[in-house]
């Protein structure tokens, strides 16, 4: 029995490995695999040797102080490989703790497949150095990572990006925002250290804008690496009672918004794919901001506007992202219906950028070509 072990430590990534799961037990029930990983992992059949939930940090200076659970759940995987010696190992995002992972299999002979790339196109681009060298095959969501990556020597799958199967084509809506219901998409982030950041500026904003049109609908969507109990702590107060909670249904939040607040990461490319128009917010500690804004080899942090090439919708970083900015965006959009169309028809251009149709090999594909080529009888 072959035995797959997959390293997720983020909402998203665990989202995205679970569809993997999904069909490579379709293909092979008796399949193994472990790892690390969230609710959608365990429900897809993972078993799950290290829960995520307390591991996704953003920062340099975040994941210091969270270094002890980050170290415990690395030191756990690496007994995992010289132990078990898996017949693979994939790894989902979670570029940090999963390159030194991939150290660990290089020593140990367990071919490495890592899914959804490091962003080492955008900055510290040496890190390819570190990826040439310990993993076996990189398996790639954006056209333009496999060049990057064939540039520099590394193998390569182009394999497309999941949320173009997971979301079907929507088609603008030309109607102004005033002619139907009004609802503001709440998406403070998955990461306990990222809602702390976010959190109570993101609710400062909607209560400007409730303050401003009362009938106004707040929707907030809780990630699966998430409770209740932590938005409240990360707000410092009880949530107020217009804001509308949703557990683990962050497509359904999206597609009831008009527009949408949201932390940046893979959520921003979500939020496009449906055509809702959105501020995009981000804040770290300074000394973070400082290091990596020297290092940005792009003019944009938010995915859509990077795959778009252009800024799209709106990205308020650092100080810029306050509650009154956030509240003057949305209203713009609410207020404008012309801004509004103009966004969404640039939004929808996004699914064609993404290359739909012109993947090299389906991921699952690539996983058994791996076992085929390193499985032991």
């Amino acid at each position: 029995m072959s035995h797959v072990l997959i390293v997720a430590g983020e909402a998203s990534g665990d989202m995205h490995a679970a569809a993997l799961v999904r069909k490579l037990k379709q293909r092979d029930p008796g399949l193994r695999v472990s790892g690390i990983g969230g609710s959608a992992l365990r429900e897809a059949g993972m078993e799950i040797t290290v829960d995520a939930a307390n591991l996704a940090v953003v920062g340099i200076i975040e994941v210091i102080t969270h270094w002890r659970a980050i170290s415990a759940a690395l030191d756990a995987m690496r007994r995992v490989l010289r132990e078990e010696k898996p017949d693979l190992l994939v790894l989902v995002d979670y570029a940090e703790f999963n390159l030194k992972l991939a150290q660990t299999a290089k020593e140990c002979g367990v071919p490495v497949l890592f899914y959804i790339s490091p962003q080492v196109w955008a900055w510290r681009q040496k890190r390819v150095e570190k990826i040439r060298d310990r993993v076996d095959m990189m398996a790639v969501v954006f056209p333009f990572e496999a060049e990057f990556y064939r540039k520099h020597d590394v193998p390569v799958r182009f394999v497309g990006h999941p949320l173009l199967h997971a979301i079907e084509p929507q088609q603008p809506d030309t109607s102004s925002t005033t002619d139907r219901p009004r609802t503001v998409g709440l998406f403070p982030g998955s990461r306990k250290s990222e809602i702390r950041r976010l959190l109570p500026t993101i609710l400062d904003a909607a209560a400007i804008l409730r303050e401003q049109e009362p009938e106004l609908r707040f929707v907030l969507p809780v990630a699966s690496t998430l409770r209740e109990q932590d938005l409240t702590e990360a707000a410092g107060r009880t949530l107020p009672d217009w804001i509308t909670l949703m557990d683990g249904t962050a497509r359904e939040a999206i597609v009831q918004s008009d527009v949408v607040i949201t932390a940046s990461g893979t959520a921003t490319l979500e939020i496009a794919l449906y055509g809702k128009p959105m501020v995009i917010v981000y804040r770290v500690a300074p000394l973070t901001y400082a290091i990596v804004s020297r290092l940005l080899k792009i003019d944009h942090i938010g995915l859509c506007n990077i795959v778009a090439g252009e800024r799209v919708v709106s990205e308020l970083l650092q100080k810029e992202a306050n509650p009154r900015r956030i509240a003057d965006e949305i209203r713009r959009y609410l207020d404008e219906p012309e801004y509004y169309a103009e966004t969404q028809k640039k939004l929808h251009t996004i699914r064609a950028l993404l290359g739909e149709e012109k993947i090299d090999v389906e991921l699952d594909e690539l996983v058994f070509e791996m076992l085929g080529k390193t499985a032991r009888a």
